[in-house]
C-alpha cells in the first residue's frame, strides 16, 4: 500500500506533464495569432502612433478615447457607433423573425416531400460563400446596370439608388444581410420545433387552445432558451460584419459633416478606414478597444440574465 501511495503523486504528475504538451501547441497558437495581438492593439490604443509618428509614438493615456467620444473624431465616430448598434439589433430581430416563421410553416407534418423541397431551396443563401453573395446582390441593386434597375426601368418606373442613397443604402444592407442569416435560425429553430413533443400540441388541442395559443404557451417558452445563445451570438456577430458593409456600400454615402466615416460605416469598418487609409494606428485601436468592451459586456449580461451558463451551483448544503 506505501509504494502504490508513493507511486499515485508521480504518476499524476507525469499525466499532467502529458496532458500539458498535448495542448502546448495549441497554447502556442492562441498566444501567438491571439494574446499578442491583442495585447499590442491595447497597448497602440494608449499611444499616438500614426503616419506622422510611425517610429517616434508615445504613451498618450486616454487622449485617444477622450478624441472618439468628446474631442474632434465625436462627429465621426460617434454616428458610427449609433449606426452599428441599430444594424446589429434590427437586423438580428429580422433574421431571427424570418427564421422562425419560415420554421414553424416548414415544420407542418402536412407538406410531405414538399417540406423538403422548400427546406432544400431555403438553405441555398446559406450554402454559397457569403462573399460571392453579397458581390452578386451588388450587381443586382447597382443603379446603372444592376438587373433590379433594368426590372424596374422595363416597367416604366424610375431606378431607385440603392447603394448611393439615404435611406435606400440602409434598406439594401438590411435586406442584403437577411438573405445571409435567415437560413441560419431557420434551421437552428426547426430542428428546435421537432424536438418539442406533439403530445403537448395535442393536449392543448383538447383543452380548446388556439393554433396562436399554442404558439404562444408552448412553442415560444420553450424556443425561448434555445434562441437567447443564437440571438446573443448573432447580435456579436453583426456589431463586427464587416464583410456586408465593405463589399456593398463601401461604407457610403458620405457624410457632409466628415470625411473620415459614411452613413453606413459601422464601428469595424470604420477601424479599416482609420487603419489602412488614413494610417490612425492609435485612434483604430481605441475603437477595436470599445468594440470589444460592448460586445464583451452585453453577452456578458445578457447570458447571465438567460441563464445559458445554468444555475450557479449553491455552496454548502447535500
Amino acid at each position: 500500500m506505501t509504494v502504490l501511495g508513493k507511486a499515485g503523486p508521480r504518476a499524476v504528475r507525469r499525466e499532467g506533464r502529458s496532458a500539458f504538451f498535448y495542448v502546448l501547441p495549441a497554447l502556442i497558437t492562441l498566444i501567438v495569432l491571439s494574446f499578442i495581438p491583442i495585447g499590442y492593439t491595447l497597448w497602440i490604443a494608449f499611444t499616438n502612433f500614426d503616419l506622422y509618428h510611425f517610429f517616434d509614438y508615445h504613451f498618450v493615456g486616454l487622449a485617444n478615447f477622450f478624441a472618439l467620444f468628446a474631442g474632434p473624431w465625436a462627429t465621426s465616430f460617434l454616428p458610427v457607433m449609433i449606426w452599428t448598434f441599430v444594424f446589429a439589433i434590427v437586423t438580428s430581430v429580422v433574421n431571427f423573425l424570418g427564421g422562425l416563421i419560415l420554421a414553424i410553416l416548414l415544420n407542418n407534418r402536412k407538406l410531405g416531400w414538399s417540406g423538403s423541397l422548400y427546406r432544400s431551396l431555403l438553405i441555398v443563401p446559406w450554402a454559397l460563400p457569403s462573399t460571392i453573395t453579397i458581390l452578386v446582390w451588388s450587381g443586382i441593386l447597382n443603379r446603372s446596370f444592376g438587373a433590379l434597375d433594368v426590372i424596374l426601368k422595363g416597367i416604366g418606373l424610375p431606378s431607385i439608388p440603392w447603394l448611393t442613397s439615404i435611406p435606400q443604402a440602409y434598406l439594401a444592407i438590411l435586406l442584403v444581410n437577411f438573405w445571409l442569416g435567415f437560413p441560419f435560425f431557420m434551421v437552428s429553430l426547426l430542428g428546435a420545433l421537432q424536438s418539442i413533443s406533439t403530445d403537448l400540441y395535442e393536449a392543448a388541442q383538447l383543452d380548446g387552445a388556439t393554433v396562436l395559443e399554442q404558439h404562444r404557451y408552448i412553442t415560444a417558452p420553450l424556443l425561448l432558451q434555445f434562441s437567447a445563445p443564437l440571438l446573443l451570438g448573432t447580435f456579436a456577430y453583426n456589431l463586427n460584419n464587416f464583410g456586408v458593409i465593405y463589399l456593398l456600400t463601401g461604407g457610403g454615402p458620405s457624410r457632409v459633416s466628415t470625411q473620415f466615416a459614411g452613413h453606413t460605416d459601422v464601428i469595424s469598418s470604420f477601424i479599416y478606414s482609420m487603419t489602412l487609409t488614413y494610417q490612425r494606428y492609435g485612434l483604430a485601436s481605441a475603437a477595436g478597444v470599445v468594440l470589444f468592451i460592448i460586445v464583451g459586456a452585453f453577452s456578458l449580461i445578457q447570458m447571465r440574465a438567460f441563464g445559458v451558463f445554468g444555475s450557479k451551483p449553491r455552496r454548502g448544503g447535500n
